[in-house]
């Protein structure tokens, strides 16, 4: 998977938000499967893959379309990046080996 930023984590937030809270962990896992899916492709074809984007959170969050609009509620908003960014510490820690660059798993 790409670098991950910020908007990339927002974007994940708003695609789980959309999600029962049960069924966010798992999604939020293909999520990130599937854009590491996506990037490989692109690496290998120079292309973007044609359902998941070029390998970034984002492309891949956005590649199923628009979400149906859910009442903005800060709980629900929070509580959705919060799955998304203790999923993706956990990618990076598994794929990567935890190393504490710059105190941001994330961005390393």
């Amino acid at each position: 998977m790409r670098r991950c930023l910020l908007g990339d984590l927002l974007a994940a937030a708003d695609h789980l938000a959309a999600l029962p809270e049960a069924a966010r962990p798992a999604a939020m896992a293909r999520l990130m499967d599937q854009a590491h899916a996506a990037h490989a492709y692109h690496r290998r074809f120079g292309r973007p893959h044609p359902l998941w984007g070029d390998g970034s959170l984002m492309a891949r969050a956005l590649a199923d379309g628009a979400f149906p609009a859910v009442p903005r509620r800060d709980v629900v908003d929070l509580a959705a990046l919060a799955v998304a960014a203790a999923a993706l510490q956990d990618f990076r820690r598994r794929r990567q080996g935890w190393s504490g660059r710059a105190g941001c798993p994330m961005l390393a």
